[in-house]
């Protein structure tokens, strides 16, 4: 099934459309039915049956089916967060007493989380790799969480060797698929258990809307659509369904369009003398290039430099000599972003992911590469003024 396909008319020539060019909006908050008997059979089947707007509803539905579709999955779920889809999915997948293996860095929130789930006896560790993980694995180990590219410093992982490792310790594999879209990326064929999105980013596209989720095997969607989704309440809301629908179909053709002008960028800091690393896999100098091509189809528009200094000072010096680029977290917009993990991660948690003081995250939006090379390269001759 083609992606482009997918993302702009799976679904959408379907009678309930009665021919309208947009999805319908479904605001209701309940469906109703003909008898108690049909209203019984539709609540035990609620991951699949419209009853109540916080089971799903055909908005979401229709996310959902393309989202699944994309990923080459059986099915998936959407929530009103990513957070939420991390929080649900991982809370499906252990009980107290069990232990999570978390590879590489991995968002902020995903090891706040981690943390949290301490005091109901979930334990993790963190491991940098594979050889790591034999030494940390426990047999109370239930799951392995990573991203690849990794958070922040955007490291590459082989992903089949990955899954081959844990498939043959019992453990399931999640991954945040988020930076490469399923456009770029697709985890599940090689071997990943569950992905998860944040549709905050590129999917939604706009910068208007919270999203995510996860998908994967029936098997393990539906206890998870109908346990952990109902119970924590995270669910999608119709009109960001909406938007997420409408952010698929222009997917296909701004990835590209990001990449093209991620890369122009990342090509001139890494050529910049007052910046020690940049940390962008589409990059020939980066450790992870060759093995990038082979298990990517390309590359998103998000990535670190590590500027050459180990100052906080100099790091917010660096971000507000930018004028072009928006001091703002999230990413995956029109607009460029940037973002220093100095300054805004929890202290523990950019120590435990090995982050530097001096490391900057840009989002390259859609604007011409020419203004933010200029942008970028004005403040890099302003920082090295004031040091």
């Amino acid at each position: 099934m083609d992606d482009d396909w997918i993302c702009g008319r799976l679904g959408e020539d379907e009678p309930w459309m009665l021919g309208a060019v947009n999805p319908p909006v479904f605001e209701n908050s309940l469906f109703t039915f003909a008898g108690a008997g049909e209203l019984g059979e539709a609540i035990r089947n609620e991951d699949e049956r419209y009853v109540y707007w916080r089971g799903t509803n055909p908005t979401v539905d229709l996310a959902q089916r393309k989202l699944a579709a994309l990923e080459r999955a059986e099915r998936a779920k959407c929530f009103a967060s990513g957070m939420g889809a991390i929080a649900a999915t991982i809370s499906s997948l252990v009980s107290a007493g069990d232990h999570v293996l978390v590879l590489g860095a991995v968002y902020g929130p995903t090891t706040q989380f981690l943390r949290y789930l301490e005091k109901f006896g979930v334990t993790h560790t963190h491991v940098d790799d594979l050889a790591s993980g034999d030494s940390a694995i426990r047999e109370s180990t239930r799951l392995l969480y990573f991203e690849s590219p990794s958070y922040m410093r955007y490291e590459i992982f082989d992903i089949p060797a990955v899954t081959a490792w844990a498939a043959e310790r019992g453990l399931v594999t999640v991954m945040d698929n988020t930076w490469s879209t399923p456009i770029f990326q697709k985890p599940l064929t090689m071997g990943v258990d569950l992905v998860i999105h944040s549709l905050s980013k590129y999917v939604g596209g706009h910068s208007d809307l919270v999203g995510g989720v996860v998908a994967g095997p029936s098997r393990l969607i539906r206890p998870l659509a109908l346990t952990e989704y109902q119970l924590y309440g995270a669910a999608m809301s119709p009109h960001d369904a909406a938007k997420v629908i409408k952010g698929l179909r222009t997917l296909p053709v701004r990835m590209p369009a990001h990449q093209e002008r991620g890369l122009a960028v990342a090509r001139f800091l890494d050529d910049h003398p007052a910046v020690r690393r940049v940390n962008h896999p589409g990059l020939p100098s980066h450790p992870g290039h060759a093995l990038a091509v082979r298990q990517m189809s390309g590359f998103s528009s998000v990535f670190s430099l590590e500027l050459d200094t180990d100052s906080r000072e100099e790091a917010g010096a660096f971000i507000d000599l930018l004028r072009h680029f928006r001091v703002g977290v999230s990413w995956g917009g029109f607009e460029s972003l940037v973002n220093a993990p100095a300054l805004t991660v929890e202290e523990s948690v950019r120590a435990t992911m090995g982050i530097p003081v001096g490391l900057v995250r840009l989002s390259v939006g859609l604007e011409p590469a020419d203004t933010l090379i200029k942008d970028l390269g004005l403040a890099l001759e302003g920082v090295g003024r004031l040091a």
